[in-house]
This record gives structure tokens, C-alpha cells and sequence, in this order.
């Protein structure tokens, strides 16, 4: 009867070692933590390069210059200096948005030891690039150290101009609360709650 137990999944140990060997899957588990740790840093990357990049160049060709027509009057491109937060509110407490995308750096930094899932890690990816993106700016903008204004240009008609680290950000929440409803957790376990 206790060799069936065994079978079955029942936790004892014996002293011959027989019963350790139900840990042996917990090697292809590190392996596969890395590969998502590993997406994440990719995610963020591709974001951080592409808002970097897109900001460099709005900042020396579009900057001082009418904004481009992209879909009639529906989109344009234009070069706005944002010392706030979202949709230009809050210009007095650019030091405060600055230590909050920093604690959103380490938190999912933080988080990212005990990532398993793939759409986790896509999803901490974009914050994490978009956050980096932004915070970037505001520690080496003008008008100083943590008082920086961030670069937006993507101006749709009747709503706030914003940039490619926005972007994610908003994507990276988005895919977050979907995985949530979904009642998948970073570590890859479901819950039905």
C-alpha cells in the first residue's frame, strides 16, 4: 500500500532516496524562468531603442518646424516638450513622475525573478521600455536632472500628443489587466477566482 502511495504522488521519503526523486523537474524550471526574464529584457529593449530613436529624431528634424500632416487632419506629427504627466497635466511635479517610473523600474525588476509566463513577460517588457523611455528623458532633458520634459510628437486629431514610450506603457497595461482577468499570475499559475 505505501508503494502505491508513492505512485500516486503522496509526499514521504525513505532513507534509500527513492522518494527524492520527485524533485527532479525543478532544473527545467530555472531554464525556462531565464528564457522569460530573458524575453522581458528583449521587450524592453525593442521599445527603449525604438522611443530613443524615434525622439532623436523628432528632436533634430521636427523640432522648431510645422508639424506633418500624416492622415489628413485625423494625425500629425508634432514636437511638444511635456513637463508633466499623461495629457500635459501635473507640470509641477515632474520629480515626483520621476521617482514613480523609477519605482516601476525596480518593482518589475523585483518581479522578474519569479516570471514564467511568455505574456508576463511581453507585458513587463513594455512597461518596463516605455518607463525607461520616458525616464530617460527626464533625467537628461532640459531644464535639468529629474525636471527633464519629455519628447511627444504623435498628435491624433481631438486627443493628447504622446511618444512611442507612452505607447507601450499603455499596451504593456493593457495586456496586464487582460492576463489578469484571465487569471494568469507571473509565475505562469492560473486561478479561477
Amino acid at each position: 500500500m505505501a508503494e502505491a502511495e508513492r505512485i500516486i504522488g503522496t509526499p514521504e521519503s525513505d532513507a534509500d532516496g527513492a522518494g527524492g526523486e520527485t524533485a527532479a523537474p525543478a532544473p527545467d524550471a530555472r531554464p525556462k524562468g531565464r528564457r522569460k526574464i530573458v524575453a522581458l529584457l528583449v521587450v524592453a529593449l525593442v521599445a527603449y531603442l525604438l522611443d530613443l530613436g524615434s525622439k532623436m529624431l523628432v528632436v533634430a528634424e521636427l523640432e522648431g518646424h510645422e508639424p506633418i500632416q500624416v492622415i489628413g487632419d485625423v494625425l500629425r506629427f508634432e514636437a511638444i516638450r511635456n513637463p508633466g504627466a499623461a495629457f500635459g497635466m501635473g507640470e509641477a511635479f515632474t520629480i515626483i513622475f520621476t521617482c514613480i517610473a523609477a519605482a516601476v523600474i525596480v518593482v518589475i525588476i523585483r518581479l522578474a525573478r519569479k516570471l514564467y509566463s511568455t505574456s508576463w513577460a511581453i507585458a513587463l517588457g513594455l512597461l518596463l521600455g516605455g518607463a525607461l523611455g520616458n525616464l530617460t528623458d527626464r533625467i537628461f532633458r532640459s531644464p535639468g536632472v529629474f525636471e527633464g520634459a519629455v519628447v511627444d510628437f504623435i498628435a491624433p486629431a481631438h486627443f493628447a500628443v504622446f511618444n512611442l514610450a507612452d505607447s507601450a506603457i499603455v499596451c504593456g497595461g493593457f495586456l496586464i489587466v487582460i492576463l489578469s482577468f484571465r487569471g494568469l499570475d507571473p509565475d505562469g499559475t492560473v486561478h479561477k477566482d
